[in-house]
């Protein structure tokens, strides 16, 4: 059922999403094509704000910054398997695999090695601040439009 607290959570989710995208396209080369890096991290902001932050708002601030401190790693977590995939499909289609199952593990692989890059204080210090005022948002959401 929609809420405010679900679409504050969402739009909350997908400006730090677009932020974050922005600072870690600082980490990688600069000649690496991103393409659709920044929209799909966008979109997925929306997923994990919707469903992460919005369905667990109103159950006080306590629970807000709990939540607020999870929803940014659930966002990278899947952020990275998403673009892990979508290298891997890149990838797979210069033939670099010889079967199947050497495509699945590279998943894991590059995966792996992408989050090594992402081992950087601001960045994290970003996410976990904005996901703290994101679930926070959300919170008075609930509180202030039932």
């Amino acid at each position: 059922m929609p809420n405010a607290a679900k679409l504050v959570g969402a739009v909350a989710m997908a400006v730090l999403a677009f932020i974050v995208s922005e600072m870690v396209m600082g980490l990688f080369e600069e000649e690496k094509n991103f393409g659709w890096f920044t929209q799909v991290n966008v979109g997925l902001g929306v997923l994990v704000g919707w469903m992460v932050i919005g369905s667990r708002a109103g159950r006080g601030m306590v629970s807000a910054i709990n939540v607020g401190l999870t929803a940014p790693i659930v966002l990278v977590f899947w952020g990275l398997f998403v673009q892990s995939c979508n290298e891997m499909v890149r990838l797979a289609m210069k033939n670099r695999y010889d079967g199947p199952f050497e495509a699945l593990i590279a998943i894991f692989e590059i995966g792996s090695e992408w989050a090594l890059m992402l081992v950087n204080v601001p960045l994290w210090a970003t996410l976990l601040l904005g996901g703290v005022v994101a679930g926070m948002a959300a919170e008075f959401a609930s509180r202030t439009w039932r």
